[in-house]
This record gives structure tokens, C-alpha cells and sequence, in this order.
């Protein structure tokens, strides 16, 4: 899916219409007794960090959401009913968490006890406006700190019908955002027409919490996986790695504020042309991450790069249709190569020696290790994300549906980048600090990453070029 913000998502005017829980749904939960499944580590992690934050002073929104067309103008009974369905199918939208003194509790409540509340905000005929509104009602209403977190919204026009879901990141990820567009689309034209629509059933993210975190404290800091976190992050002088080029950032400054670059990388031929080049080495995410080694060891000269690697978790079936936070992090160190087929190598030999690190959750790993790495910003490390999304039902009319994955970007220190595999070619998205230092060097590090991508299949020896910004 085409990841952007609110800003660059394709909103249009028209008369605007949001879904939350209703009050009574609310007061339900209000009086409901702690569900004994604890979170995630990643869920109490986030939680904790937002805490954090604000405490700080600082309101760090962290939603994540989707957004995509219909057809018409939607039948907004139908198009309720849906909502309202496809959220009791994912359990993990009805379930929140509350404090006890410094502990996190969950309650979930029953599916019938959740119903929506429909409200008509209004027409807009400008679309800065309409945005401008969209972004600050879901920064209240998906908050990581409240409960509900989550809110449904569509755009109502002749033509077509605009649907905005945005729900803190404690319930989704991007593998969830990409499966969102096509279910609502087909829940919703099986709901019209007077058809039955598939098995709505989806394995629970509350189950695999509670299974994923007895896995996790069933080890202790004696470990394998836990003795290489340990050398890794000592490696990185205490700290969980960053982006190794110079960002303009002050030691011990405020959180700065963040912005994001984002469009089309490569075309379909070029994306399957360096597909074809790099699968002798495991595929485009070995190739993505060796071109990264090359280029950032241009722009900031370090010996070696280290970053941890996102992977799903996702590894029963039951979870493939699930909403949820399945993801898991692999720490990779790769020494500066003399050139790309040599990166490749390492990248490959890092991923296939520590990709089963992911199966722990670094918060585990990191309570083990008694380090202290206070949250203070909502990025632990800088990420270099690549997943190739044509298998995701519905995936082939994406751009005719006007589907996109939207993160929100506030603040943040880190840099954060995400390549997604469609049909059209390869989408580059990246959330870095708003600085001048930081909008040169990223920059420079998209241009080389598309002069690499490009030249590698007809020069697999290539060595990094100039970057194309000065």
C-alpha cells in the first residue's frame, strides 16, 4: 500500500460522517472486570513510552489508519452495520487497558456490548479544511493514553464515498492497514446487495499476547537470544542503534518535529529487474538493506552498519487475517563493503544468522538486560522496512480505489523509512526530523538509493555513486 499522511492521501470535500463507540459501549466497558490476557510487550512498551512523553509536556500522536474509496455515495446504514461487523471481528479493537498504580490491565468487552454512534459533522467544500479537521479529530480520538482509541470516518460525495479508519498502533500494523481497503469493500458490496459475505471470523491479537508473552517469560538473561542483544547493543556504545548519518539534531534537545518524503521510487520493470538481481540473496529486502549499508557509509562514514530489521510475526495461520501488532525486530551489523554484490553477501549472512531474534520481543529483552532506556522518544531505534504488498487481497486496484496506509508524523528523533513492493513499482515513504541537516541528507540517501536500485542489474559490482544532492 502506498504509505503517506493525511496530507497527501488524495481528501476531497464533501459532507463529512465519523462513527465511535457509543456512550453506552463506553459505560459497558467502564464497569467490566480485567481481562486476565496481559498485553504485548510492544503494546505495554508504546503505552508506557506515550506516558512518558507526556509527562514530558510534549502530545506525540501515534495513530495509524487507512484510507480508500467506495463507489457512490454509500448507503450509511449498510456502511455502519460494516463497521460494526468488521470490529467484532478483530478483537483486539474492543479491548484496552487500564492502570493500577504502575501496572497495565486489560478488559475486553463482549461483542454485544459494542455498538457505534453515527454523527453528521458537516459539509466541507475545502479539502485543506477537511484535513486540517480530519488530523486533529484523530489525534484525540485514537490516543494511545485513552480508550476508545480508535474512530471511523467517511466523506460522503455523488460519486464516490471516502473512508478514513485510524486507530492508535497499540491495535494495528501495516500488514493489518493492507487487508482493511478490500474486507470493508467486500463487507460492505455483499451487505448492499443482499448477499452473504465471506466467514468474517479472524484469529484474536488478544489470544496471541498472552501466548507470545508466556513464550517470552519463559527465558531469563542466560538466554542465546538475550546474550546477542546484549553484544549488539554493546556494540552500539549502550544504545539501540540510529540512522548513521548526520541528522543536525542537538545532544540532550527537545523532541524535534518531524516531516515526510514520500512517493514512487522505481516503476514496475525496475522493481522486478532488481527483484530478479538480488534473489539469489534472499530477495529485495536483502537488496534494499545492502544498498542502505552502501549509502549511509557514504554520507557518514561509519565502519559498519547496524539497525534492526522489522519482521511479522504472524507465524500460524490462524493470525494471517488478524488485525493486530505482529512485529518483531532482528538486529544486523554490516561491515562497509567494497561494493554492492559484497553487501549483499553480509546482509544476506546477518539476516539468516539472527532473523530468529525477532521471535522475542525487544521490551523482554531490554527489562533481561536491566538496561535503561528510558522512552523519552516514540522511536526506540531508526528502521529500514521492505515488504512486498501485491498479495494482499485487493492489492492490484489500490490506485483506483484511492488506497492508502497513513501514519501520522509529529515528533520523533529517529529516521524511519518503509519500502513497499505493488504493482506499479516500488513506494518510498520515510518519517525523519525536521531539520535542515536531516531534509539534505535524506534526500541524498533517496537519490542513491534509487541510482543503486536502478544500476544494480546491469552492474552487480556497482560502487556507490555520487550522491546526487550536495
Amino acid at each position: 500500500m502506498r504509505i503517506s499522511d493525511i496530507q497527501r492521501c488524495e481528501v476531497r470535500p464533501g459532507r463529512l460522517v465519523e462513527w465511535t463507540f457509543s456512550p453506552a459501549t463506553i459505560a459497558a466497558a467502564a464497569a467490566l472486570p480485567p481481562d486476565p490476557r496481559p498485553p504485548a510487550y510492544i503494546q505495554e512498551s508504546h503505552i508506557r513510552t506515550a506516558r512518558s512523553v507526556r509527562e514530558d509536556g510534549l502530545f506525540v500522536p501515534t495513530w495509524l489508519g487507512t484510507a480508500f474509496d467506495l463507489p457512490g455515495r454509500a448507503d450509511l446504514d449498510v456502511l455502519e452495520r460494516v463497521l460494526r461487523d468488521w470490529t467484532l471481528r478483530h478483537e483486539t479493537l474492543r479491548s484496552g487497558f487500564r492502570w493500577s498504580g504502575d501496572d497495565m490491565h486489560r478488559f475486553t468487552l463482549d461483542g454485544r456490548d459494542v455498538s457505534l454512534r453515527r454523527e453528521v459533522v458537516g459539509d466541507f467544500a475545502d479539502a485543506g479544511a477537511l484535513t486540517r479537521y480530519l488530523q486533529d479529530r484523530f489525534d484525540v480520538a485514537a490516543d494511545a493514553l485513552g480508550w476508545p482509541n480508535l474512530i471511523y470516518a467517511a466523506v460522503v460525495r455523488d460519486d464516490s464515498t471516502s473512508v478514513y479508519m485510524a486507530s492508535d498502533h497499540t491495535n494495528v500494523d501495516a500488514y493489518s492497514l493492507q487487508r482493511v481497503p478490500d474486507e470493508i469493500h467486500e463487507l460492505y458490496t455483499a451487505a448492499a446487495t443482499g448477499r452473504s459475505a465471506a466467514d468474517p471470523s479472524a484469529g484474536s491479537y488478544v489470544d496471541f499476547c498472552q501466548q507470545e508473552r508466556a513464550d517470552a517469560d519463559g527465558i531469563d538473561d542466560t538466554h542465546a537470544i538475550v546474550a546477542r542483544w546484549r553484544d549488539f547493543i554493546g556494540r552500539c556504545d549502550g544504545r539501540l542503534p540510529e540512522f548513521p548519518v548526520d541528522l543536525g539534531l542537538r545532544p540532550g534537545g527537545e523532541l524535534p518535529a518531524q516531516k515526510l518524503m514520500c512517493g514512487p521510487l522505481l516503476d514496475a520493470d525496475a522493481a522486478a529487474a532488481f527483484e530478479t538481481h538480488c534473489r539469489p540473496y534472499g530477495g529485495s529486502l536483502v537488496g534494499v538493506l545492502a544498498a542502505t549499508s552502501l549509502i549511509v557509509h557514504e554520507l557518514g562514514g561509519q565502519p559498519y552498519y547496524r539497525t534492526v530489521v522489522p519482521f511479522h510475526t504472524r507465524v500460524k495461520s490462524a493470525w494471517s487475517d488478524s488485525v493486530g501488532w505482529y512485529v518483531g525486530g532482528a538486529p544486523i551489523e554490516v561491515p562497509a563493503a567494497r561494493d554492492f554484490g559484497s553487501a549483499l553477501t553480509a546482509v544476506r549472512s546477518e539476516l539468516r544468522a539472527n532473523r530468529s531474534l525477532a521471535r522475542i520481543p525487544l521490551a523482554r529483552v531490554l527489562r533481561l538486560l536491566g538496561a535503561d532506556f528510558r522512552p523519552t522518544s516514540p522511536d526506540m531505534y531508526s528502521i529500514v522496512s521492505y515488504m512486498d504488498a501485491r498479495g494482499a487481497p485487493g492489492s492490484a486496484r489500490w490506485a483506483e480505489k484511492k488506497a492508502y496506509g497513513l501514519i501520522r508524523v509529529s515528533r520523533g528523533d529517529q529516521v524511519c523509512v518503509w519500502v513497499n513492493r505493488l504493482h506499479e513499482g516500488l513506494w518510498f515513504a520515510c518519517r525523519y526530523p525536521d531539520t535542515e541537516v536531516a531534509h539534505k541528507n535524506v534526500r541524498r540517501y533517496i537519490e542513491g538509493l534509487r541510482e543503486l536500485i536502478v544500476s544494480a542489474p546491469d552492474r552487480g559490482h556497482l560502487r556507490v555513486a555520487e550522491p546526487a544532492f550536495s
